[in-house]
């Protein structure tokens, strides 16, 4: 039944809407479903519009600039905008419509131009600002692998613009025209719909968006037509106030005289409260500044915090510490973490990775465990160009259910390699907890590990701006805490991972069960997550490892109907693990398997939401 409603509820909400809006930056490295329009119609092919502004900064102030900049004549924009002449130099920002032809190439639309770079630039600049995000800096990566952030002048690039054909039935309210508008700070929804003359319920919908919904600058919406696009410019940035009905009952002075003096009591009240706050807010800073000088006098090893302390000998090492002025990281990226991360030194790593032994302290590609200051780690080797990136993300989030980020080692003499310092769970991996027959794992505990994989993902997919897919789910990228609670590891490596030509067991079980549109060098997607948690699942109620692929897949085919409901509950019980023999629910079994069954759907669309995914595991916890 809750597979039967996950489908029906993922039916409906994917016929809503012709494309899917994607709210992540222009600018960002991560994707999200309408990243890139996908060809869902019959139509390879139409003509149709999108909207440019002209742009001062990179000299697109006539139509004869914008229209050597699309490759079309001047002529054909003079048809589609009121403009009196080409060479006619246009206002900042003035809105000029701009036919296209949308081709399906591959799964995506795209309308593809070449650009000559005039001047040495970053990808972003190109894509958000000379094409004021018509193509995300990701996607232009994507078309462009041989180049870099920076492009040198005169490289020729190859740019695909988003653009989308409408999915029609034959009929007279059919749309004519998905335009594709870049969205500008203080746009909304209702000016918009005003600006082309459409309701906005016909706006969200082509956008796969829900009322009140909010749209993000650079990023893009399509625009339904039913006829030749013309736009309104005199607009106002939003609609004014509906206008309510004045009160015809007489108010008596004393009642106003009240009601004021209560509203500036209430304004005194809160006021102090916020003081108050402050206050309290300030000292505790205080004494948490207090505490870690103190922490760091404790020391011996000659580790210094990355912000700002000063370099001193190491009695225990006899070396000198780092200080931030000889640090690799920027200041703004200090700025995050300085009361938290320590700057280790290369003797600290090898004493506790006991000089790397592999036999004994190796758990995993480039990981090894160690202890540091009596305290259990996980240290894991990286280029150090990957380690700001991950060092950003960490100095970005905060959850209970993530495992924590120490520090960093930076090599002495070889600046190629970098050490990153987590903590270390005691129970370790999921994986080696679920081998262990002879702790096993009970199933109130594998309840409340899925709860908590579950609470973390549904963070990074809602709660931070742009959303985050982490791409890396898997029992080996899961940590247990010595009250059985879950951790999840290798945090902010997803960019790592994607552009990786190798990938290694403790980033990826590749050779496991995984998204079949995961990509190799792609844009990253929290569908690919949600497939990706839905394997821990099975994993949870098997005890199998994921290496075993599609074997582990088919053997919950029996929940796609066909057996009776006898039948099924057998075949069920043959697939929980057998070291929890009978000390579990099989409700909440059944329930768990429909939901991994739901995760794993081979179409992405067909999957649920982390945010779905909760609200099923928060009955069983």
């Amino acid at each position: 039944m809750i597979y039967l409603l996950f489908l029906t509820w993922i039916a409906v909400d994917s016929s809503f809407a012709e494309q899917f809006y994607d709210p992540s930056d222009c600018s960002s490295d991560t994707s999200s479903p309408g990243s890139r329009y996908t060809c869902n119609s019959i139509r390879q092919s139409c003509s149709t519009f999108l909207v440019y502004r002209s742009n001062q900064h990179f000299g697109h102030q006539s139509l004869l600039n914008i229209s050597a900049l699309f490759h079309i004549k001047p002529d054909e924009l003079l048809d589609w905008n009121n403009i009196a002449s080409p060479s006619e130099i246009l206002t900042p920002g003035r809105e000029v419509l701009v036919p296209i032809i949308c081709l399906c190439s591959g799964q995506y639309f795209q309308a593809s131009l070449n650009y000559t770079v005039p001047e040495r630039i970053s990808i972003s600049d190109i894509a958000c600002g000379v094409f004021e995000g018509l193509s995300k800096s990701l996607t232009l990566l994507q078309e462009n692998p041989s180049q870099g952030n920076d492009v040198e002048i005169r490289v020729k690039l190859h740019v695909p613009l988003r653009c989308a054909c409408p999915d029609n039935s034959a009929g007279v309210n059919e749309v004519k025209y998905l335009v594709t508008y870049p969205i500008l700070e203080g746009d909304e929804i209702t000016p918009l719909s005003m600006k082309f003359s459409i309701s906005p319920q016909d706006l969200l919908a082509a956008n796969h968006l829900e009322p009140k919904s909010t749209v993000f600058p650079n990023t893009t919406v399509l625009v339904p037509l039913k006829s030749d696009p013309t736009i309104n410019l005199n607009i106002p940035d939003s609609p004014p106030p509906t206008p309510g009905f004045l009160p015809t009952t007489t108010v008596e002075k004393t009642k106003k005289t009240k009601l004021r003096n209560l509203y500036i009591a209430g304004s005194i009240v809160g006021f102090l409260l916020v003081t108050v706050a402050l206050l309290a807010c300030g000292l505790y800073v205080k004494a948490l500044k207090k505490w870690k000088g103190e922490r760091l006098q404790s020391f011996t090893d000659g580790n210094s915090v990355l912000s700002g302390s000063t370099a001193r000998s190491s009695p225990r090492s006899g070396q000198t510490g780092r200080s931030s002025t000889n640090s690799c990281l920027s200041p703004d990226l200090l700025a995050g973490i300085k009361y938290s991360l320590y700057n280790y030194g290369i003797d600290d790593i090898r004493r506790a990775t006991d000089d790397f032994n592999e036999s004994t302290n190796k758990i995993g590609e480039q990981v090894y465990k160690g202890l540091i200051d009596n305290e259990s780690v996980m240290i894991k080797q990286m280029k150090f160009e990957d380690t700001r990136q991950v060092i950003d993300m960490h100095s970005k989030i905060n959850h209970v259910n993530i495992v924590n980020l120490h520090g960093a080692c930076y090599g002495e003499n070889d600046f190629a390699w970098s050490y990153l310092i987590f903590e270390l769970p005691t129970n370790g991996c999921l994986r080696n907890c679920l081998s262990d027959q002879a702790h096993r794992l009970n199933w109130s505990r594998r309840t409340r590990i899925a709860f908590d994989v579950a609470t973390v993902l549904h963070y990074l997919h809602y709660c931070i701006f742009p959303s985050y897919a982490h791409m890396s789910v898997n029992s080996r990228n899961i940590y247990v805490t010595s009250k059985w609670r879950a951790k999840l590891a290798n945090i902010g490596s997803t960019l790592a991972v994607i552009t990786s030509s190798t990938r290694n067991n403790n980033t990826n079980t590749v050779n496991g069960l995984v998204a079949p549109e995961y990509p190799v060098n792609g844009p990253a997607s929290v569908k690919v997550d949600i497939f990706a948690f839905g394997v821990v699942l099975l994993e949870l109620i098997s005890g199998k490892d994921a290496t075993e692929g599609t074997l582990l897949k088919d053997s919950i085919g029996f929940l796609g109907g066909g057996a009776n409901e006898g039948g099924c509950f057998e075949q069920l019980r043959s697939f929980i693990d057998p070291s929890l023999k009978d000390e579990y629910l099989l409700a909440e079994a059944l329930c768990l398997a429909v939901l991994a069954k739901a995760c794993i759907e081979d179409d992405p669309l067909r999957r649920p939401s982390m945010d779905d995914i909760l609200k099923v595991l928060g009955r069983m916890v």
